[in-house]
């Protein structure tokens, strides 16, 4: 399993090609929360999202060998778009396995930092078909978007960071899909202050780490019909395990819960973010007695938004 001291080599590695972001608050939001919010800006990360963390610390470990055979993933866009800025650095290819409903503007990011978009179908199996066959043909060096521990170790470090900047957090929420960012935050939280309780924020219409929780063992999405496109994604078999044995619940979102907290976050704070990250807000705002008085870090993983089809 990832360790803290593993995370911290990450960072290390790291450090010279990704931003240390920014920590915000928000009067207003804390009035209405009843705690105090400390939201980690993480749209103001390079290429858009978190994802540059994980992405870059994998294709840094990358020897010549893997790197010259091309690099090929699937994404819903900004692990695509990460893992093609931080593969560019290095003078390789990388092509991109994306599902034809992706917004546009993450398509464009993936294609801008150098990648290569190869179509899917909108669903788990097509993913991992479309990108199996590719591999196959193209010998290709695969970087998957979250369930390999390169990735947990990079994710890590934007809790690394959070911590480090406010030791006395008493909580952190985190958006949860594959569990690379939830599971790379609790390993820094129970590694630098085990006191932090950390949650996941999942959407309801793609609830699969909530319902694996509670059976024990992975179970598959029913339906990834959330506005969320970030939040798709198949929990991994390497997050999994690390999220079961430290996360203090996974707190579930509606749509409706969603947009609505998106929309505060543009409007009170003047920040574009993602569907996919303003459900930590939705998740304080819906469990307002559980986060009331607390200190509570926000981890806003990206800023990759279509702007001309906001949810609105």
């Amino acid at each position: 399993m990832v360790t803290l001291k593993d995370i911290v080599a990450a960072h290390d590695r790291i450090a010279p090609f990704i931003h240390r972001t920014p920590v915000l608050t928000n009067k207003s939001l804390n009035e209405l929360s009843g705690a105090e919010l400390y939201f980690k800006c993480e749209n103001f990360q390079k290429a858009g999202s978190f994802k540059i963390r994980g992405a870059t610390n994998t294709v840094e470990l990358l020897n010549q060998n893997e790197l010259d055979r091309g690099v090929a993933t699937t994404s819903s866009g900004n692990h695509g778009a990460a893992l093609s800025m931080a593969v560019s650095r290095r003078n390789g290819n990388t092509q991109v396995v994306m599902p034809h409903n992706t917004p546009k503007i993450k398509v464009r990011n993936v294609e801008r930092n150098g990648g290569q978009v190869i179509w899917c179908e909108p669903d788990q199996t097509s993913r991992e078909n479309v990108l199996k066959d590719l591999v196959s043909k193209t010998g290709s060096t695969v970087v998957h978007p979250y369930n390999d521990e390169r990735i947990v170790m990079g994710q890590g470090t934007a809790g690394k960071e959070l911590i480090e900047d406010f030791p006395d957090l008493d909580a952190i929420i985190s958006p949860v899909s594959g569990g690379g960012l939830l599971s790379g935050t609790l390993i820094s939280a129970q590694g630098l202050n085990p006191k932090i309780k950390v949650y996941g924020a999942e959407p309801i219409e793609a609830d699969d780490t909530f319902l694996s929780l509670k059976k024990g063992e992975i179970v598959a999405n029913k339906t990834i019909d959330t506005i969320c496109d970030g939040l798709r994604a198949q929990i991994g078999t390497i997050t999994f395990p690390i999220i079961q044995s430290y996360v203090q619940e996974i707190i579930t979102l509606t749509e409706e819960e969603i947009v609505e907290s998106m929309k505060m976050i543009w409007e009170r704070m003047k920040i574009v973010v993602e569907p996919s990250c303003s459900i930590t807000l939705s998740a304080v705002l819906k469990s307002r007695e559980l986060f009331r008085g607390k200190k509570v870090g926000l981890i806003i993983s990206g800023g990759n938004v279509d702007l001309e089809h906001l949810p609105w």
